[in-house]
Parts: structure tokens; C-alpha cells; sequence
């Protein structure tokens, strides 16, 4: 067959038609038709060439010139200004890039060839770690055709086909080696054949300097019948091409070249009009980040098609198509706008290939769509560009993309949010019905050992049998002998096998049942009432988001656009929608450049010295208490020992005069009898009266030690001196870790609160919104707050131990603080704790386990509550070391601070300057400061 791609380059026979075009236009379908070959035919001799001499054609030939035009080109394509070749670009990581054009000029029917020459091999400068790699060869030439509007690499897709410079032969990635490599000086000859009157019409084959160098190639099903544009893709080496009219090199044949076709066989590319107004456009486009920035973008560019973007994500779909290895895989980024490359090299990843675009661009003539996402809507950052395209004659058109989009943006963003969709639901489906394969094929595996390991026994068992019997038989032989007799051997029937009672399950059948289809998604009523579809990656990465956002804005005349059109919304309401859009996001993003002012240092220094004395006075309180135990304890100590030997004492004299009595009896003096029997009385009473002053010391001593309050009957917030409620004894003596920790967290919270609303000084920040506490508690305190190191899953849980102090506010969810930012004592933070801790026992005690806490100590819980690391500050247990003195509290008028602000807070003070009693406030103003819990501490 002349369309079969082996080894014989000029081995070729005739075939019949229907062989040569009812393949399914693979590589594979040649060698399939050359296979059914009719019986009899004859094999030509080796050296014949099947293609014939030119018949001639008098129809009237094409007068455009064959050539390329720059849309029909990448960005790295340099044409020459003479000779007719084309060079790559290879500065700045560009070398590892692919380029590509294509003719303006496409065949439709008859025969007409095309040559190209390698006149330059390159060696460009090559980061070390590109060498290992980036995969070969360095130098690449693909020589081919494709269709109109078809991807300018060829071979990318099954829109083309090609012979490249390693001798293979490919389409839709596929490919096959059919000749020799080229090399430098070699001229490549392509023959396209569309001929239905030539044996090897539908065919194309490849001609080096002259000569065949494989047999002809079927031109692949889905592209017979379509326009075939001549075309290049290449890698660091210029070629010469030759349309005509004179070939490079003579072939065996007669052949007209394209630049002579007939103007009925050939199809011509119209020349790009010129702008009107002789400047080319590059376009801006305006939108919000995740909101249908790249999406309006693809259905621009669809209707479009002369226009060229310009972004990070084109250069990432150049080099998966350039064949580069991307360690990732080309489906994770982090972003749409700006995607890092992660290529494990240098030259690729440090921007080195958008500088060298962004030079060479604005000098080609093209129209650019310049997809910046941020930069596109940072007022400084388009003038930057505004002033590198206007010094190049471009008319500069911002296109804003702001509110609500048109019903045709709407209905294809749902469209591609269903595909999706969709596309999830197959991934799980497939790997559901994968392991529900590979359950069946375990189960029938074992069943298949069963049956086996059955068979086996039943094979043994028969052995054993037939042993039996030989054996048996060989002892009546024997014995048959030993009486001179002669023993047949018997034969034995055999039984037939029993048919196994298990039939074999259909396993057929059950992968096919594995198999079956996945289900159709549908898109929720709320995914479609969505104008704009959530995509993988967002547009902006959060730290660019958030540090940027706010400089957001529309574009103006006055920054240098010559044009702006407004695509969704009016210039009035495209700025009223961004500012609101502004408003929006600055409650729910987090301030990434953040940095602690100096008033939360020495407030957190001041709270840090405060909590340390504290500290000090608890223990110092805990030694008081302990030492008048002991000191208590060794009195009672003295005095029962005393009180034993008197005992001992008076016992003794009881007893003698007990039995001096007796002995006086017995002798008959009853004098004496009674007169020893009264000394015993009276040591008896005096005995009784010892003791009675011995317990009522006893009871003067216990009264002596009852603490000077009670402490559980306390009124916490009417104590005048948390320091000192009596004895000595300070509010918070009762604290164990749990009661610090949750001290330390309440005003750790409280401060940062309002540290937050003085940092970042802007009005449309009411607040930390709840997602983000974790966050700017890091960035203050340099340590983690993790919800489960409190035994709870989440941050507004962990906020419940501290609802008197701060609260989660609207729907917005933003912390807010219930207690001033400037107190004169931080006393109330002490109450506030007892009071909680109060609560919490009597719950205990009731039987709420609910209301223990439950602080994590262990490894899991991230941070220790005993043991921090080294450098860290616990909660509720300061760093700083030093000695605060006496405490003063102070007095709120009730909702007087929340309404006119820290400056209005009255602070009314008592005659010897101790701040009075603090108590909760009892009325909060309506808005945003909902009443907190005080009533659970029976108030």
C-alpha cells in the first residue's frame, strides 16, 4: 500500500481507494490498510516513486505572497527583514519555550509541496539546573499543516499533524518514527496531496534534500475534506522557508510549489485590517478579584480571536505545551493573577520570561489584552503601564467589569460551574467503583482459593485412597503366596467426578454492574442564583488581597487611557459598587502587614508587671495561711502534750489515793480512808476544771484563726481592695491554673480588641472579625490560640468562658469589647474571673460536668498550658518580672463609656483616693453591645 509508514522508503504498490480513506485517520490506520492487500498484486520494484509528474493546470495562479502574519505567530517568533527565515527568541528562560507559526495561505485540493532549511543550530546559555532537567531535544523543528484557528503549536491537538527533525511523524500526540533524523543544512521537503485522482491522494510525505524519506503518510480522517495551513513549531534554531516558486532542492517528480497554486485549489488568510485610526489596541481589563475576571476574559478572546493576552497564566499553558515538568503538575496554583511557576529553575520561575515579553511586545503589531488583576486596578500600577504602551503608539481602552453581569456571562459561568461540578462527582464515582472493583475482585479471588483448595483436597483424598488399596492388596498378595496361592489383582471402576455443586458466579456481568455510569449533578437554587462561579485557586493570594484591596479603584481619563468602556454597570454606579465591594471586605480580611503599636507594648507590659504581683501576693497569702497552720498545729501540738502528762499526773494521784484509802480501810482507820478519798475528790474536780479551761483556750484559739471575712458569701464587686478582703487575704486566692489561664485569655482578648481599632485606624473596621482572632492574636502575642487547648472546637466556644468581657456582634461577627480601653485599675479583670470561677464550681457541685473546664496539657493540645516553650508567655502568666504596686479600682456609670467613647468614662473616686466598688454595667446601648451574661451569676 502506498500509505503504510515502515522502513522501505521507496517500496510502494498500489492499493485500492476505500483502503486509503476508511481508516479513522490515526497514525496507525497506514500500516492497518497496508496490511489488506489484494490477492495477487504485485510488489513494484523498490526504487519506483508512485508520485507523478505535474499534469498542469491553466487556471489562473494565487497573486498574494505566501507568508505569516503576526497574529499567526507567538511572541518569541522573530521573523527576519530578509531571506525569509524565522528565529526563536532565547534570553530569559525563553530558550526552553516553544514557537510557532503558520501560512496565510491553506490547501484545500490537488498536490503542492513546501521546503524549509536549518541554516542555524543554537547553543543558548542554560541555567545548570534547566540541563537535568528540562527534557530533550534542545533543538526541535516540527514541519507540518494545520487547520485555521487551530493551536499554534502543531501536534498539540487533533487539529494538525507534522514530521519533525527526529524522523517521527505525529498527530493529536501521537507519534511514530518514519524517516532519518535532519540536521543543519538539510532541506525538508513536504508534499501534501489532495489529489482524488492520485494513488495516494488524502496522503502527505516528507522529501530530504530531494530524495523520499518515508513512504507517504495518511493525512488523519478528521482533517480530509478541511483547509491546511502550512506550519512550524520550533526551539533554538532558524530555518529558512521556501513557498516557491523555485524548490531548494529537485524532487524525482514534477511538483508546483504553494506559492504557484492554482487559486481554486488554495484557500487565502484576508491580511488583518489596519486600525482605523493606525494604532493597535491593548485593552485593560477592570475586575474584582473572583468575579469573573478570567471567565469574561475567555469569552472575550472566543469572539475575539486578534486579540493576544498577556498573563501569567498564558505563560504557565506555553510551557505545559512547550513540554516543560512542572514538579506540581500544571492543575495546583495558588493563584489565577500571578500562579507561581515552580519549575525548579531559576531562569523560569524568578520572572525573567514576562521581562523579556513585556520588551518585545509592545514592538510587535498586535492587539493585547494585558489581564493584571491587581495591577489592573492599583491606580499607581496602570499608570506604570499606561506609560510603557503609550510611547509605542497603542490605543489604551480600560474595559471595567464592575456589579452585576449580563445574562450571557451569567448562564456560561453556571455552565462551567456545573461542568465542575460534574467533574468532582465522576472523580468520586470512579474511585468509588474502584474500590467497589477491587472488593469484588478480592471476594472472587478467595472464592477461587476456596475451589482450589478443595480441589486439591479432594485430589489427595483419592491418592490416599488408591494407596490404601495397593497396600491392602500387596498384603493378601503375601499372604496368598505364603499358602502357594496366586492373588489377581482386582480392577476398580472408576466413579465419575461429581460436578462441583458451586456454579461459577458471572464475573463478567459484575464488572459490568461495578462499572456503571455516574450520576448527572445539578446546580443547587443557590449555586445558581451566584453571578459568578467559584473556581479552584482564587484570583489574588490572601496576603496580596488583603494588603491591597483597599487601594482599589476604578479608572479614570486622567490617568492616560485614551478609551474606557464600562461593560456591566454606569461609571456611577461602578464606583459606588467598588467602594461597597472596599467596605465589605474590610470586615472579613485580614490585615496582613499589621505590626503591634507602642501603646499595646506597654499596656501589655503594664498588665504583665500587674499579673506578676499578683502573683507574688497569692503565694504570699498561700505562705500566711500556711504558716498559721503550722504554727496553730504546733500550739495544739504543745498543748495536748501538756495536757496528756497532767493527765498522766492526775491519774497517777487518783490512783495512789484510790488505793491508800483501801489500805487505810483494811486497817481500820477510817480517818484516814476518808481523808484520802477527799484528797482524791478534790484532785478530780480540779482535774475537770483544768480541762474546761483547756477547751475554752481551745475555742478562743479557733476564734483566733477564723478568717476576717467569709469568703464564700463574698460579694465580689464590692470589695474595695481585690488585695486585700480581709486578713490579708487577696480576691483571687483561690485560683488554680485554669482560673489564670482564663484571667490571662480575658484580658489578652480585651486589649487586643481594642489594640486592633487604634492600629489599623479605619472607621469601616469595626472590629477582629471571629474567623480572624487566632490570626491577629499571633501576630500580637507571638503565640497560638487554639480553641481545643480549652477543651472546645471552635473560637466563638472559647469566647463564651469570656462573654462579660467581650462579645461576637451583627452579622458581621465581629469581636467586640465590653470594658474600656483606658481603665485606671485592672482590677474588674480579677473579679470578673472569681466571679466566672464561683459560677462554675457551684454548677460542678450541682452536677453540670458541662461547666468543668477542660484545658488540654498534653502534646496534642499544640502549646502546653503547665510547660511553654521557651520564650512564649502563657496565658495569664507573665513574662516580665517586677513588683506592681497597690491595685485601684475603678467605679463605670453604667453605658456611660459605650456612648461617649473611653474619654467620657467618669471614674468617680472616694474621699482617701481608693477608687469605689466596680460593678457591672446594667443597661448597654442598643446598638452592637448586646447584654452579657451577668444575670447567670445571680445578678
Amino acid at each position: 500500500s502506498p500509505l503504510v509508514a515502515h522502513q522501505e522508503p521507496c517500496a510502494m504498490a498500489s492499493a485500492p481507494k476505500k483502503a486509503r480513506t476508511e481508516g479513522n485517520g490515526n497514525i496507525e490506520d497506514g500500516a492497518q490498510a497496508g496490511e489488506k492487500k489484494e490477492e495477487g498484486a504485485k510488489e513494484p520494484e523498490a526504487s519506483r516513486e508512485l508520485e507523478e509528474d505535474e499534469k498542469g493546470d491553466s487556471g489562473p495562479r494565487i497573486t498574494e505572497s505566501v507568508e505569516f502574519y503576526t497574529e499567526d505567530t507567538t511572541l518569541n517568533c522573530m521573523p527576519t527583514a530578509y531571506g525569509k527565515m524565522l528565529t526563536p527568541l532565547t534570553d530569559g528562560g525563553l530558550q526552553y519555550f516553544l514557537a510557532g507559526a503558520r501560512a496565510n495561505v491553506g490547501i484545500t485540493s490537488m498536490r503542492y509541496m513546501f521546503e524549509v532549511k536549518i541554516v542555524e543550530v543554537m547553543t543558548p546559555a542554560e541555567d545548570p539546573a534547566g540541563k537535568s532537567k528540562m527534557p530533550p531535544p534542545r533543538n526541535l523543528l516540527r514541519v507540518g499543516l494545520a487547520t485555521a484557528g487551530s493551536s499554534l503549536f502543531i501536534g498539540d491537538d487533533e487539529n494538525s499533524f507534522y514530521f519533525d527533525t527526529e524522523g517521527a511523524y505525529a498527530h493529536n500526540k501521537e507519534k511514530k518514527v518514519v524517516a532519518q533524523k535532519f540536521s543543519g543544512g538539510d532541506v525538508m521537503a513536504v508534499v501534501v496531496n489532495l489529489d482524488t485522482s492520485s494513488q495516494n491522494s488524502d496522503s502527505v510525505s516528507l522529501f530530504k534534500n530531494g530524495e523520499r524519506a518515508c513512504p507517504p503518510q495518511l493525512i488523519p480522517k478528521n482533517l480530509l475534506g478541511k483547509t491546511l495551513f502550512p506550519s512550524f513549531t520550533f526551539k533554538n534554531l532558524t530555518f529558512h522557508f521556501n513557498f516557491g516558486p523555485v524548490p531548494l532542492a529537485a524532487l524525482p517528480f514534477k511538483c508546483r510549489m504553494l506559492q504557484e497554486a492554482t487559486a481554486e485549489h488554495v484557500s487565502v488568510k484576508p491580511q488583518p485590517q489596519k486600525p482605523k485610526d493606525g494604532k493597535h489596541h491593548v485593552l485593560f481589563p477592570v475586575c474584582l478579584p473572583n468575579e469573573g475576571t478570567f471567565d469574561w476574559l475567555d469569552l472575550f478572546l472566543e469572539s475575539n480571536k486578534q486579540y493576544t493576552e498577556l498573563s501569567d497564566r498564558v505563560i504557565l499553558e506555553w510551557a505545559e505545551k512547550s513540554g516543560l515538568p512542572r514538579p506540581k503538575g500544571y492543575g495546583t496554583k495558588t493563584s489565577n493573577d500571578k500562579p507561581e511557576m515552580g519549575f525548579g529553575v531559576p531562569m523560569l520561575d524568578d520572572g525573567s520570561i514576562r521581562r523579556v515579553i513585556q520588551a518585545v511586545a509592545p514592538i510587535q503589531q498586535r492587539n493585547y489584552v494585558i489581564m493584571e488583576v491587581k495591577s489592573n486596578l492599583l491606580k499607581e500600577e496602570r499608570k506604570e503601564q499606561l506609560a510603557k504602551w503609550g510611547a509605542c503608539g497603542f490605543k489604551r481602552t480600560a474595559a471595567v467589569m464592575l456589579g452585576e453581569p449580563p445574562g450571557l456571562f451569567k448562564q456560561r459561568s453556571q455552565e462551567l460551574a456545573l461542568k465542575a461540578k460534574q467533574e468532582v462527582a465522576d472523580a468520586e464515582f470512579a474511585t468509588k467503583r474502584a474500590e467497589e472493583k477491587r472488593q469484588k475482585l478480592i471476594v472472587k479471588r478467595q472464592k477461587q482459593l476456596e475451589r482450589e483448595k478443595k480441589k486439591a483436597e479432594k485430589i489427595a483424598k483419592k491418592k490416599q485412597e488408591a494407596l490404601k488399596m495397593k497396600l491392602e492388596f500387596e498384603r493378601r498378595k503375601r499372604e496368598a503366596a505364603a499358602k502357594g496361592e496366586t492373588l489377581e489383582e482386582e480392577k476398580t471402576e472408576e466413579k465419575p467426578e461429581e460436578k462441583e455443586s458451586e456454579e461459577e458466579e458471572p464475573d463478567d456481568q459484575e464488572m459490568e454492574d461495578v462499572e456503571g455510569k455516574p450520576p448527572k449533578v445539578e446546580l443547587t437554587a443557590d449555586e445558581k442564583k451566584q453571578w459568578f462561579r467559584k473556581q479552584a485557586a482564587p484570583d489574588l493570594v490572601p496576603y496580596v488581597m488583603s494588603t491591597t484591596f483597599t487601594k482599589f479603584s476604578a479608572p479614570t481619563l486622567d490617568e492616560g487611557f485614551d478609551d474606557i468602556s464600562f461593560e456591566w454597570y454606569p461609571a456611577e454606579s461602578c464606583q459606588d459598587y467598588m467602594k461597597q465591594w472596599v467596605r465589605d471586605r474590610k470586615l472579613t480580611t485580614r490585615v496582613e502587614d499589621l505590626q503591634p503599636s507602642d501603646w499595646f507594648m506597654n499596656k501589655l507590659k503594664d498588665w504583665q508587671k500587674i499579673l506578676q504581683s499578683w502573683h507574688q501576693k497569692q503565694n504570699q497569702y498561700k505562705a500566711l495561711v500556711s504558716k498559721k497552720a503550722a504554727e496553730a498545729a504546733s500550739k495544739v501540738a504543745v498543748r495536748d502534750a501538756e495536757m496528756k502528762k497532767k493527765e498522766a499526773a492526775s491519774k497517777a494521784i487518783v490512783e495512789s489515793k484510790t488505793k491508800e484509802a483501801a489500805e487505810k480501810r483494811a486497817e481500820g482507820d477510817e480517818e484516814a480512808a476518808k481523808k484520802a478519798e477527799e484528797e482524791k475528790d478534790t484532785e478530780e474536780k480540779r482535774r475537770a476544771l483544768e480541762i474546761e479551761e483547756d477547751d475554752r483556750k481551745k475555742e478562743e484559739a479557733e476564734k483566733e484563726e477564723e478568717p476576717a471575712v467569709d469568703f464564700d458569701r463574698l460579694d465580689v464587686f464590692g470589695v474595695e481592695d481585690i488585695l486585700d478582703i480581709g486578713g490579708g487575704q487577696p480576691i483571687f486566692s483561690a485560683f488554680a491554673l485554669e482560673d489564670w489561664t482564663i484571667l490571662g485569655l480575658r484580658f489578652e482578648i480585651h486589649l487586643l480588641a481594642h489594640a486592633f481599632r487604634r492600629d489599623v485606624n479605619d472607621p469601616d473596621r469595626a472590629g477582629i472579625h471571629a474567623e480572624h482572632l487566632a490570626f491577629y492574636y499571633n501576630k500580637y502575642y507571638k503565640k497560638t490560640l487554639t480553641a481545643k487547648m480549652f477543651g472546645v472546637e471552635t473560637i466563638k466556644e472559647l469566647l463564651d468562658f469570656i462573654k462579660d468581657t467581650v462579645i461576637i456582634s451583627g452579622k458581621n461577627q465581629v469581636v467586640q469589647p465590653l470594658l474600656p480601653d483606658d481603665m485606671e485599675s485592672l482590677g474588674v479583670f480579677a473579679m470578673l474571673t472569681e466571679e466566672a470561677r464561683r459560677d462554675r464550681t457551684r454548677r460542678v457541685d450541682l452536677g453540670d460536668e458541662s461547666a468543668r473546664l477542660k484545658l488540654a496539657t498534653g502534646p496534642a493540645a499544640g502549646v502546653s498550658m503547665v510547660t511553654a516553650a521557651a520564650g512564649a508567655v502563657r496565658f495569664g502568666v507573665p513574662t516580665a518580672v517586677g513588683t506592681g504596686a497597690a491595685v485601684v479600682r475603678p467605679a463605670a456609670t453604667p453605658g456611660a463609656w459605650q456612648a461617649g467613647g473611653a474619654a467620657s468614662w467618669q471614674r468617680p473616686m472616694t474621699a482617701n483616693g481608693v477608687g469605689a466598688a466596680y460593678r457591672p454595667p446594667t443597661s448597654y446601648p442598643a446598638a452592637g453591645y448586646p447584654r452579657p451574661g451577668w444575670p447567670q451569676f445571680g445578678r
